[in-house]
């Protein structure tokens, strides 16, 4: 399904993020169907895009064989599905096929294909293909010894002993540098600390350009990227860097080429590999924002956890998008989703403020020519934001002078070109939040650009205020400075909960402004900030797990791990003494040595209540596993809450209670006890609360294990789902729509080709629509919609505007979609071209006549009934006039 990229110019301010068109025809002028189809999630944060384009999963009926069904069974479902695909005529190519993790296949097939698919006995759910971004990254110097002091993995390491020696994991991402010292290098592959692996896609594979996206794979998985190496070194690297289980033997499992993106088919073949290679812990710096736990990498994933290897999977990079943007495969339900919580500091490139002396640290942005390595800048001139489309004017001259920038409101690209082209001989920005930054996007124009702190930034503000000249002198050196954000949860670090309301994420760990290992041809060395750095934290602390407590089920891991975290305080305002959200930080930072010397265990290790309207009673068991008797008390710790709308949540201290049956209770060695304990929902002052806290079991004053619970305040379903969207001007644009496409002098499929691009244009009294080409456009009618909220069912039925009444009481459907994702933003939208089909009497796909029609679209709410009218919404179109001539 291809992601129309039309401009939806009537509409100022609109982002237009997941249109869906049908066809991809050879030519503007040449026909064909047009089909239902399936949105694609997207998200604006380097992980994930858009649905890869013609690429489906179709799931098949039977579980897989991880769960029990016989091979000879899922054999025989896959035959079968090949000779009625025949039987149906239905044009594909298969891709990938499996059996172990998911029961199915991935094929390439036309979008006018999906609707014959849905129709194939056998067939029990098609979903897209979604593509994942490489994340971006920023040079530097090795650093890994603060970050490894958060979590308690160098206590461990150095004074319990513990190095990972004997487990594997396996990390799936753009390969590992096989030949890096600390990763065992040089040398070839298979290594001493690389020992199993392999390329699933070649170096020039990127999903996202038509002519490499064919998988070209080999036995090497060498990465010519970075991200993959970065992440291993996180893990256990062994050398200048240190990693958190430096013992480790590492899977290679590479699923990126060197630049652009990879298909979520290829991860599950990469899962199946890893189980079958025998690794311990898989770790995937990979999601997919906005989706459910029903995508098919999370429930691959879950299956992993099912057959004894431990998932760990980054929770997302989406939380400017607000709430529930976790995503697949974190949000499975048995895979560690993991939060990101900025270092305690940064090692980064020294600058003299020539004027005070003061030593302030700054990051290159960018593709930027680097800055020298000595040497004065010239003076510096303060300009402001300059974001000129936004209307900003220069508050300063630049001619031939260093720009002095504050960031926000548009790109660091268009800062700096507008600096440029006014005559700036560099650019030094500073952040508008505290602590470092720095930004991509920028394409080199032969001067330096580089972001410093906030505080940096105010200081040369006021030498500027005091009237003389202030200059910069390069230093060539590095330095280490605290960063006033570390231990908070970073600013990218995606919010829960799950759409079906499971507690996610589950734990956090360090993953803003990481340095690590990178390919010896990129230089050795790097720093990335994501959650992609704080997933192989948790992995690496699980290798130091299971090396100590060998004994642990795959399952049980998540839930040590979780009772000995440290919730931390709000970021907003650390001060307040306020623990964030429970939906944004789950069960606290990662603590190692906690998680192994721990004698209690809770159980269950969370608490996701759901949606409360009245109080809620969980049972507690505390276990006591150490040696001697122990005597427990039990309290509560409420965290903030959030309201208000999804993509802006606001913050509350309108906290639950907790009663307990007892609050003091003495267990024997090898011994449990049942606590209940009763948690009331706060009062319902806002809209759309979600609220949490943690139930805190201590022994005798000492350290403090912890069951964290989060829930939604009220009825669910009072969300609205479908609803209208405000543009940027403040505009109420009444959605859904009925539109056609126009203003595209050539339409390929996937865009306009011309420079002013294409419009979705309201047709709010109807339209005539001939299902054929028009000056290069599918003349086809687009419903246009924007989901607030996940949606568990989307279907559109065709309505005979002659009599008021489906056009067949079953064969009438033209959508029908499970599991659609909320809208990646507040001016997003999906949209829906319907080919004037239904299914006939046969099972098979049948054009309707000629006539005046309406599509009646209806949402099923995010863990709605389907039996209860009031949790379905439900919208007419205006009349739809088929006449094909």
């Amino acid at each position: 399904m291809a992601p129309h990229r039309s401009r939806l110019a009537p509409l100022a301010g609109l982002t237009m993020i997941a249109g869906l068109v049908a066809v991809t025809p050879a030519s503007a002028n040449e026909g064909s169907e047009l089909a239902p189809l399936h949105p694609a999630p997207t998200a604006e944060n380097g992980e994930l895009t858009h649905q890869a384009q013609d690429l489906w999963f179709i799931e098949l009926e039977s579980p897989p064989a991880s769960e029990g069904t016989a091979s000879t069974l899922i054999d025989d479902e896959h035959a079968e599905f090949h000779a009625e695909a025949e039987e149906y005529g239905l044009e594909y190519t298969e891709r990938l096929s499996f059996s172990e993790l998911w029961n199915g296949l991935s094929v390439e097939m036309d979008d006018a294909q999906v609707s014959t698919a849905r129709e194939v006995p056998g067939v029990a759910a098609i979903h897209p293909v979604v593509r994942f971004e490489i994340p971006d990254y920023d040079d530097s110097e090795p650093e890994m010894d603060t970050a490894l002091g958060m979590t308690g993995a160098d206590v461990v390491q150095s004074e319990l002993g513990y190095s990972g020696e004997g487990l594997r994991v396996a990390i799936m991402d753009t390969g590992v540098d096989y030949t890096h010292p600390d990763l065992g290098g040089p040398g070839g592959f298979p290594s001493e600390r690389v020992v199993a692996g392999y390329d699933f896609v070649g170096d020039d594979f990127n999903a996202n350009d038509p002519n490499n996206s064919t998988p070209a794979p080999d036995d090497d998985p060498q990465d010519c990227n970075g991200h993959g190496t970065h992440v291993a070194g996180i893990v256990g690297a062994d050398g200048e860097v240190t990693g958190v289980a430096p013992d480790v033997v590492f899977g290679a499992y590479k699923v990126f080429g060197c630049t652009g993106s990879t298909t979520a088919d290829i991860m599950i073949a990469a899962m199946e590999q890893s189980l079958a290679d025998d690794m311990d812990v898989l770790n995937m710096s990979i999601g997919s924002a906005h989706s459910w736990p029903q995508y098919p990498t999370a429930v691959a994933s879950d299956n992993l956890v099912d057959e004894g290897m431990v998932v760990v999977a980054s929770i997302g990079n989406s939380g400017a998008t607000g709430l529930y943007s976790a995503g697949a495969p974190g949000l499975g339900a048995d895979v560690i989703g993991v939060a990101a919580y900025d270092n305690t500091h940064i090692r980064a490139s020294s600058a003299d403020v020539t004027q005070s002396g003061e030593t302030i640290a700054y990051m290159e942005m960018g593709e930027a020519t680097p800055p020298p390595a000595s040497g004065e800048t010239d003076e510096l001139v303060y300009i402001g934001r300059g974001c000129l489309a936004a209307g900003d004017e220069l508050e300063g001259d630049p001619e031939g002078k260093t720009a002095l920038m504050i960031r926000g409101e548009c790109t660091f690209a268009e800062k700096y070109d507008a600096a440029l082209g006014a005559g700036a001989t560099g650019v030094v920005m500073y952040n508008n939040i505290p602590g470092m930054f720095a930004g991509g996007g920028i394409v080199d124009q032969g001067a330096f650009a580089v972001g410093i702190s906030d505080e940096s930034g105010a200081h040369i503000r006021e030498l500027l205020a005091d009237g003389g000249p202030v200059t910069l002198t390069w230093t060539g050196e590095e330095t280490t400075i605290p960063n006033p954000t570390g231990g908070l949860i970073s600013s990218f670090s995606s919010y829960g909960m799950s759409p079906d309301l499971d507690l996610k994420p589950d734990i956090g760990a360090p993953g803003g402004l990481i340095n690590s290992t990178y390919p010896m041809a990129k230089g050795g060395y790097a720093t990335v900030s994501g959650t992609s750095m704080s997933a192989p934290h948790v992995a690496g602390g699980v290798a130091l797990l299971l090396e100590a407590r060998p004994d642990l089920d795959a399952h049980d891991v998540r839930g040590v791990l979780q009772n000995t975290a440290d919730p931390t305080a709000w970021w907003g305002n650390p001060g307040m003494d306020a623990l964030d959200n429970v939906h944004r930080q789950g069960a606290g930072m990662l603590d190692v040595p906690g998680s192994i010397l721990s004698t209690t265990g809770l159980y269950p290790s969370k608490l996701p209540l759901g949606a409360t309207e009245g109080p809620v009673t969980e049972t507690l068991t505390i276990a006591n596993d150490g040696d001697e008797k122990a005597t427990y008390e039990i309290s509560h710790e409420p965290a903030l809450g959030t309201h208000g709308s999804t993509f802006a949540p606001s913050f509350n201290d309108v906290y639950a209670e907790a009663a307990f049956s007892t609050t003091e209770v003495t267990v024997e060695p090898g011994s449990s006890v049942d606590v209940d304990v009763t948690i009331t929902p706060p009062a319902r002052d806002y809209a759309q609360m979600l609220y949490g806290g943690y139930l805190t079991v201590t022994e005798g004053g000492g350290e403090a294990v912890r069951v964290p619970y989060a829930a939604y305040n009220g009825d669910y379903q009072e969300i609205e789902a479908m609803t209208p969207i405000t543009d940027g001007d403040g505009n109420v644009h009444e959605l859904p729509w009925l539109t056609r496409i126009t203003g595209c002098d050539v339409f390929t499929g996937l865009e306009c080709a011309d420079s002013n691009g294409g419009t979705f244009e309201n047709q709010p009294d109807g339209a005539t629509y001939t299902l054929d080409w028009v000056d290069g456009l599918p003349d086809v009618p687009y419903v246009i919609a924007h989901f607030d909220h996940h949606v568990t069912k989307l279907e559109m039925i065709v309505i005979n505007e002659r009599t008021g009444r489906p056009v067949h009481p079953d064969r009438n459907v033209a959508v029908d979609v499970d599991y659609v994702n909320r809208s990646a933003s507040s001016t997003a939208f999906f949209s829906y071209a319907w080919d004037g089909t239904v299914v006939d009497s046969r099972d098979r796909v049948k054009a309707v006549r000629d006539g005046d029609y309406r599509l009646q679209a209806r949402a099923l709410k995010a863990l709605g009934d389907p039996a209860n009218p009031d949790h379905w919404e439900t919208w007419t179109s205006p009349v739809i006039t088929l006449d094909r001539g």
